[in-house]
């Protein structure tokens, strides 16, 4: 897993979701361990961010979770692994971008995807060149991708943005996905 060392993770925090969403969160969670790939997370303890985080560290791997203070009742931090308490959201994006190598975006709600969509217009401005990947077994992102395709053809964005727009089906396949752009990057 040459040059990629810590992936920050957007996902949903709510419970009420489809069972195999937390089990998604859960594999991806085991699959950053295994491959000693440090989770960078909102970090709370519910939904999809609990899901995710209590499989990292129940596998041994390195979790950073980032909280903004008002959020601490509602998410409910996971207090078994060691967090950042911020004073607000902005603060707490920059954060997560900054302790990041790359991105994974799981199945999640309006925050995730403000989130995932805020770090493809940096890298669409040049303020970076992190790989993000979306991650779902069910289609769940295949509506954002048609929309991004509508941009794309719409001449909103360019043709080679569709480079940065990578769709994986497994923990695996989007962690590789993210190590290849990571290398070529390098080159």
């Amino acid at each position: 897993m040459t040059g990629l060392k810590s992936v920050c993770v957007y996902c949903g925090s709510s419970n009420d979701v489809k069972p195999d969403y937390l089990r998604l969160a859960q594999d991806l969670g085991r699959t950053l361990a295994q491959k000693n790939i440090r989770l960078v997370y909102g970090g709370g303890g519910v939904g999809l961010m609990g899901a995710c985080a209590r499989a990292v560290h129940s596998d041994g791997g390195e979790v950073l979770g980032i909280m903004p203070r008002f959020l601490l009742q509602k998410e409910r931090i996971f207090e078994d692994v060691p967090h950042e308490i911020v004073d607000d959201m902005h603060t707490r994006k920059q954060r997560m971008f900054d302790e990041s190598d790359a991105f994974i975006v799981l199945p999640g709600g309006i925050g995730t995807l403000e989130e995932a969509v805020e770090m493809l217009s940096w890298a669409r401005l040049g303020l970076h060149a992190k790989p993000m990947a979306f991650l779902d077994e069910d289609g769940f992102w295949a509506p954002f991708f048609e929309l991004m395709d509508h941009i794309i053809d719409g001449r909103f964005t360019p043709e080679e943005f569709r480079a940065a727009l990578v769709h994986e089906h497994t923990p695996e396949a989007a962690i590789q996905a993210l190590c290849d752009r990571v290398v070529k990057l390098g080159d």
